[in-house]
């Protein structure tokens, strides 16, 4: 049973965008965890459901859509480790240009 367990965690991909912050690796250490501390069913069956899209197919969506009206390809791009980093770094930018504006004069 516990090779199946297993086999579970290797059927999710990782996702090399997401470094630090991915599902597929998250849930291999958690798995891995909760395996070493005993017996887990509970999660062992809680991530089958996931992988078999159980919820997808007890609640489908009318429609392959989002609020904002992005594809999926769009949201991994935004959601990427790369470009998050190159948010911070625009913000950091424009932080210190409000700092220097509003930091008081020397007399």
């Amino acid at each position: 049973m516990a090779a199946s367990r297993y086999w579970l965690c290797e059927e999710w991909p990782v996702d090399e965008t997401k470094r630090g912050r991915d599902l597929g690796s998250y849930l291999r250490q958690r798995v891995a965890q909760a395996f070493r501390e005993g017996e887990n069913t509970q999660m062992y069956e809680s991530l089958a459901r996931l992988h078999s899209n159980y919820y997808k197919h007890k609640c489908p969506r009318p429609r392959d859509t989002t609020v904002r009206g992005l594809s999926v390809e769009e949201y991994k791009l935004i959601l990427s480790t790369d470009t998050l980093d190159e948010f911070k770094e625009m913000n950091k930018g424009m932080w210190k240009k409000l700092q220097e504006k509003f930091a008081p004069q020397g007399s």
